[in-house]
């Protein structure tokens, strides 16, 4: 184990708490005002927040008008569009006289941990600095401010327009030009230190907000200059301790320490040690320790305390090349692209986490607790934290180490060249450094990628818009991404691997004392082998279900399609009257495809968007059709959500099956977890922690064994698979039972066997049956139905010698759901208080898609959804909840439905 210590002229001020000689003050106690020229009022505010949540927290809509009694949220209806007033504008947050500030500390600080963005600070009328990157910690010294101070200071803090500076750094002669960059509202945020969707994104609003966004501090020191640490203080001293079982696993004091410059480092090996390691989840336990490092100075007292937990375990991005061991397993010629920890491989199973609001001051730990409880009941294992939203707080990577949740972290630059001028250079290394030594310690951080779709998109265009001046464009991502930013997080963190993009195809050396210290792949690609992992979207719905299309490579970490929220959730941000499929106000929600400026009239763009999903409806289920407009909006909404859920299940299904073929592949990370607000998006969950149907069916298919159906609509050819992510084979049988849609056996089971037994290998998957539909026995194939159904034994991972009994059910139709002979299937739903479970039943005809709601004003989820029932099958099912604003009635309010609803007029 290895350790190292440093502590610095900078202030942390969540690292004070014991040091002594110190008094740490929050600036959220503060009284506090917002004040603009464009508002010609003031108003109360607060620390930390942006201007947008005070404004309306005012009661203040619009520019000119002022209502003391509106609950109108900023999402609502086409504030996205109405607002842009507040971000054209200057904000200045003013605080009351402080006081109390005690002469006896002779040394003041001004602690910032996040400013949104361009801001000035004054201090007692005085002029302290200016800022520009909303991603780092400031520290400034107001000693001497304090000092000539007359009364008590007053803290100003005076945040500029982010899209107006933006765009005179734009149009400054010395600012570089490029032959390509992709604009979704506003302009020109590639020149700021800023969340690069608060611009706006296909998935969410371009509110552009400003103003404190994170805790501040006023921190003051007995001595003057931060902490005094004599040139030979005493030995500092660490304790871990297991928190499970608050065994004290080590009390040493540390060596090969040394001072220099007012700071303390070292690297120490505590040799001995036996730590519980922690895995992710479904691999084993998390095992969490405090660690604490005391320091003392030369006559033996406290200098200060600094306490972390940490959980003990490697990870490894292994991009090395594929090995001759490999080759002989079947293994593709190549190079690996997948994670391990603690010296094992293992499957990733996740999504992509976007900013779950435009405003981060109102992103709490409850919810985000439910958001991370939900990730794990949904059998994923780990997040892409994707840029370019911002680097998460602390308590999320604390909910992700005690969850068994890996993160993927980025760094903040998407879908756009980037300057490198000496300056923006030295504020992203600023970046850079604080942010990896921040996180370092959470046993949850898995890679650090250096931005989003700039090897697989942004290159590929400078390219084809300007082939001449390529070399340049090349030189500078190479210059931003490998030169500046891997030296930083090597030289910061031991245990972290690093790429230079999201979507990749690896590296082919790595030489850290080179000007460029890894020389990527670019293409460079034997006929044959595979690299690198991949980026996939598909918008033409009539290819949507062939998965020989799919990408075939070692890991999948985006794709996925839209859909539409429920109504439950729609009802949260639109008035009534615009509950329609192409309402004004739905249509202009929908920013896929974004206008690609500052447009209001999105129409012609974001009607493909919607075209899109509706086609995808049309080409393959029952088209609804309720005379109740509501009732048909709802109805469209959920049609959606079946589309999305279903071209998902497809390309898990053939991701997973990868383990066990040439390419390799180890990860299926889809697009996207959760939601910013609500509107059609990619996401699995909505904006208030309502599952659609995809999170309930990527919770199924992300099991540790499944059965998954392989169907050629063109050819008729059909196959069966059993996929394990398990680190040990498995066995077990699968049951096949063909059925009419009225829940009838078809006779001689089609032709198909009854059951099959299997042997499954580690991380593998096996081909267990193969047909052609069109010689099977099916009278008709429109009135089918293959229930499939699997019981194996296997041994769960670090589960010592014990073995487990896994299940899985799945089913194929061999048509399209929207061509089936529906029958009726007559869903009964009651609910059962002596177990508190719904009892789910079909009295007559098999329910597809079978689907448990409940009321608004609650959050959670069921145990299971979106399943398939045969006539007299009853299902048992219990319903999670994570929050509860209804009355105690409302599973009384819980309905049922399946795919026959959504063609029935009502």
């Amino acid at each position: 184990m290895h350790f190292r210590a440093k502590t610095t002229g900078v202030v942390l001020a969540s690292s004070l708490t014991t040091i002594a000689g110190h008094c740490v003050r929050a600036l959220s106690g503060e009284t506090w005002t917002l004040s603009s020229a464009a508002l010609n009022t003031t108003v109360p505010a607060s620390f930390p927040s942006h201007a947008h949540l005070d404004l309306f927290k005012a009661g203040i809509q619009s520019i000119d008008v002022f209502f003391f009694f509106s609950h109108s949220p900023s999402y609502h209806g086409l504030n996205d569009f109405k607002l842009r007033w507040i971000a054209d504008a200057n904000w200045t947050y003013t605080s009351g006289p402080i006081s109390d500030l005690l002469n006896e500390y002779e040394s003041t600080w001004l602690v910032f941990d996040g400013l949104d963005t361009f801001a000035a600070v004054t201090f007692c009328d005085e002029f302290i600095a200016s800022t520009d990157n909303q991603f780092r910690q400031y520290a400034f010294d107001i000693s001497s401010s304090l000092r000539n101070c007359k009364g008590d200071p007053v803290l100003s803090i005076n945040f500029g327009s982010a899209p107006n500076i933006v765009n005179a750094i734009a149009e400054d002669p010395k600012s570089e030009k490029w032959p390509i960059q992709l604009i979704n509202e506003y302009p020109n945020r590639w020149f700021m230190r800023k969340e690069q969707s608060d611009f706006g994104w296909d998935w969410g609003p371009a509110f552009a907000p400003a103003g404190p966004w994170k805790p501040g501090h006023i921190v003051q020191f007995e001595e003057t200059g931060n902490i005094h640490i004599s040139s030979s203080p005493g030995i500092p001293f660490i304790e871990i301790t297991n928190l499970k079982s608050s065994e004290v696993l080590t009390a040493r004091p540390l060596d090969n320490i040394t001072v220099s410059n007012g700071s303390i480092q070292g690297v120490t090996v505590l040799s001995g040690l036996r730590p519980e390691i922690w895995w992710p989840s479904g691999l084993g336990d998390q095992n969490l320790y405090n660690i604490s490092i005391m320091v003392n100075d030369s006559h033996g007292q406290i200098l200060g305390c600094v306490t972390k937990r940490t959980g003990f375990r490697t990870i490894f991005l292994n991009q090395r090349n594929i090995t001759i061991e490999q080759l002989s397993q079947g293994v593709a010629p190549g190079a690996n692209w997948h994670f391990e920890v603690n010296g094992k491989e293992f499957y990733a199973k996740g999504s992509n986490f976007i900013p779950p609001d435009a405003f981060w001051p109102r992103v709490s730990q409850a919810k985000m607790t439910r958001l991370f409880d939900a990730v794990v009941a949904g059998n994923q294992n780990i997040l892409r934290i994707w840029s370019s939203g911002a680097y998460l707080p602390d308590f999320m990577y604390d909910l992700a180490d005690e969850r068994g949740i890996l993160l993927w972290s980025e760094f903040q630059f998407s879908d756009a060249m980037y300057p490198v001028n000496d300056e923006f250079l030295e504020n992203i290394a600023a970046e850079v450094v604080y942010n990896v030594r921040r996180v370092n310690h959470h046993p949850s951080l898995a890679l650090w990628a250096g931005g989003n779709e700039i090897e697989i998109l942004m290159l590929p265009l400078t390219f084809a818009l300007d082939p001449t001046g390529f070399p340049k464009y090349l030189e500078e991502y190479e210059k931003l991404y490998i030169s500046l930013i891997l030296p930083l997080v090597y030289e910061n963190t031991h245990s972290i691997s690093y790429t230079p993009s999201s979507t990749t195809e690896g590296y082919i050396d790595v030489d850290i004392s080179a000007p460029v210290p890894m020389t990527e792949r670019y293409g460079n690609l034997e006929p044959g082998s595979y690299y690198g992992d991949t980026d996939y979207y598909e918008y033409n719905t009539k290819v949507s279900f062939d998965y020989w299309l799919y990408p075939v490579g070692r890991f999948a970490n985006e794709f996925g399609f839209h859909s539409m929220p429920s109504l439950q959730t729609w009802q949260q941000a639109i008035d009534p009257e615009d509950l329609s499929f192409n309402s004004t106000v739905v249509m202009l929600r929908n920013h896929h495809y974004p206008p690609g400026g500052l447009s209001t009239d999105n129409f012609q763009n974001t009607a493909l968007g919607m075209g899109e999903m509706t086609l995808g409806v049309e080409r393959y289920y029952p088209i609804p059709a309720k005379s109740d407009p509501v009732a048909n909006f709802s109805a469209w909404c959920h049609a959606t959500q079946l589309f999305q859920a279903d071209v998902y299940k497809s390309q898990i299904q053939f991701y997973r099956r990868g383990s066990g073929m040439p390419e390799r592949q180890l990860g299926s990370l889809y697009w996207q977890l959760e939601d910013i607000w609500q509107a059609p998006t990619w996401a699995g969950i909505e904006y208030d922690g309502r599952w659609k149907v995809l999170h309930y069916v990527s919770r199924d298919i992300y099991q540790p064994i499944i059965v998954s159906p392989f169907w050629n609509y063109v050819s008729g050819d059909f196959e069966i698979y059993v996929t394990s992510d398990l680190w040990e084979s498995a066995n077990g049988t699968v049951k096949l039972t063909w059925f009419d849609l009225s829940g009838h056996p078809i006779a001689h089971n089609a032709g198909t066997p009854t059951s099959i037994s299997f042997d499954v290998g580690a991380i593998n998957t096996t081909k267990i049956y193969s047909a052609n539909v069109k010689r099977l026995g099916l009278a008709s194939v429109t009135d089918s139905i293959l229930m499939l159904s699997l019981r194996a034994d296997g041994r769960p991972p670090n589960a010592a010698n014990l073995t487990a009994v896994f299940t899985h059910d799945n089913h194929f139709t061999p048509a399209f759901p929207k061509d089936l002979a529906l029958v009726d299937p007559q869903l009964e739903v009651m609910y059962n208080d002596l177990t508190d479970k719904f009892v789910v039943e079909a009295k007559s005809g098999v329910s597809l898609y079978t689907w448990l709601d409940y009321p608004a004003g609650l959050v959670g989820y069921f145990e299971e959804n979106a399943f398939v029932l045969h006539p007299g099958q009853k299902k048992e099912i219990g319903f999670i909840t994570q929050e509860n604003s209804t009355d105690s009635k409302w599973q009384q309010k819980v309905t049922v439905s399946s795919l026959w609803d959504q063609k029935v007029r009502d």
